[in-house]
């Protein structure tokens, strides 16, 4: 900062001002801004996060724990918070804790460390009580993305999509086409996966219908799992005319599996995904899916977590819930029952 304010002649307090963009008793000219700006970018200036911590400046550090990074959908998530956080000037610094509670544990505290302004949770983690419970403590504030239905625990602010909603508008869209016979294909019954497939088993009682025997399968959440979810109800006496998946991923699967099959997609199986990934659009066919709008619930998230809404952090209040409302984009992958 000192060679800054040599290079642009000015002292070393108008440059703290400039780049930190505080405001002074006497405003600087934009001349000046400019000079020192372009100085700054000059010498390769660069703040120090930790020099700012010391000095009780935040350190534009935002730090992420995420739950899996290899889904696509976590991906696509991370890329929408650095995007959103370089508008507002943070850098994310990343953790993966896909395999135990005691690694997110480790990652939360490494974080913490790290000086970071606050810590998005991207991922449910509900059921890491442990992990849940040391963040309630931490000394910055902490939001979580896709935290699950509203009769948990919300120890924290969090930013979620009525994942219930969602799965009603696939069954919805396939009883309207006629098919009766619908399976539904979900990971492990955790987290918002438990959600979806609860709001399927209440859709088809609410129906007279009930689920038929084998009609829900527990898969990795992998294009394989997809593959082996199909093979299971294939075997069935009757098999279903269409599937409702938890994930984008699991549907890509069990439509790659069927062309491998020579199974006609849609003509002899419908299938809906829920996420709306990248790819859902570049499946053949295209895939029908539940969309999440990940850019905005994203952008709220980073709204809450550094200060810029209304809720107040110290006030110590209930944390806010954030509900967005999914949409189903209709494509190749459903049509009437045969």
């Amino acid at each position: 900062m000192t060679d800054v304010a040599a290079a642009a002649g000015v002292s070393q307090s108008t440059v703290s001002r400039i780049l930190n963009r505080k405001p002074g008793a006497i405003p600087a000219s934009r001349e000046t801004r400019e000079r020192v700006e372009r100085a700054a970018r000059e010498l390769g200036y660069r703040p120090h996060p930790f020099a700012r911590a010391l000095h009780g400046a935040p350190t534009m550090l935002l730090g992420a724990v995420v739950r899996d990074i290899t889904d696509p959908f976590f991906a696509e998530a991370i890329e929408a918070l650095t995007i959103e956080c370089s508008k507002r000037g943070y850098s994310v610094v990343l953790g993966h804790a896909r395999t135990t509670a005691d690694e997110a544990l480790a990652l939360a505290g490494v974080l913490e460390a790290r000086q970071c302004d606050a810590i998005v949770l991207v991922g449910d983690f509900r059921g890491e009580r442990r992990l849940v419970a040391d963040l309630r403590q931490a000394p910055v504030p902490v939001v979580a993305l896709w935290h699950g239905s509203e009769r948990h625990d919300r120890p924290f602010p969090t930013v979620t999509v009525d994942s219930r909603a969602g799965i009603r508008a696939a069954l919805t869209h396939l009883t309207a086409l006629g098919h009766e016979r619908i399976a539904y294909v979900g990971g492990a019954l955790r987290y918002v996966i438990l959600d979806r497939e609860e709001a399927y088993r209440e859709f088809l009682s609410a129906d007279g219908v009930g689920v038929p025997a084998g009609y829900v399968r527990h898969v990795p959440n992998t294009i394989r799992g997809g593959a082996l979810a199909l093979a299971e109800l294939r075997d069935l006496p009757s098999p279903p005319t269409a599937i409702v998946a938890a994930t984008d991923v699991l549907a890509i699967g069990i439509i790659n599996a069927a062309l491998a099959q020579r199974i006609d997609v849609p003509a002899d199986l419908s299938v809906v995904g829920f996420d709306d990934i990248a790819l859902a659009a570049g499946t053949i066919p295209s895939l029908t899916t539940v969309h999440m709008p990940i850019e905005p619930m994203v952008a709220e998230g980073v709204r809450i977590a550094i200060g810029e809404t209304d809720w107040d952090w110290a006030a110590g209040n209930d944390p806010p819930r954030v509900v967005f409302d999914p949409n189903l984009i209709v494509r190749d992958s459903t049509a009437p029952r045969r």
